[in-house]
């Protein structure tokens, strides 16, 4: 399943690729894209799992920038 998500308060492009890299380190994730410029979250993911995948993504977007929020 891939699916698209917007980004708040994501505040530059480092944070962006250290999210990407931890997001596309979860297991079941097959890619993931994280844009500073366009302040969006591509992620695609096992369909079975998906729910559980996206609390690791949130998880892993907090610790890198925790004033990002990923709107759902």
């Amino acid at each position: 399943m891939k699916k698209k998500f917007k980004l708040e308060d994501l505040d530059c492009a480092n944070c962006a690729a250290k999210m990407e890299d931890g997001i596309k380190k979860i297991d079941g994730v097959t890619s993931a894209s994280v844009s500073f410029m366009t302040q969006k979250l591509v992620i695609e993911a096992d369909d079975a799992r998906f729910d559980e995948i996206m609390k690791e993504v949130v998880a892993v977007c907090a610790k890198v920038e925790p004033d990002c929020k990923i709107l759902m």
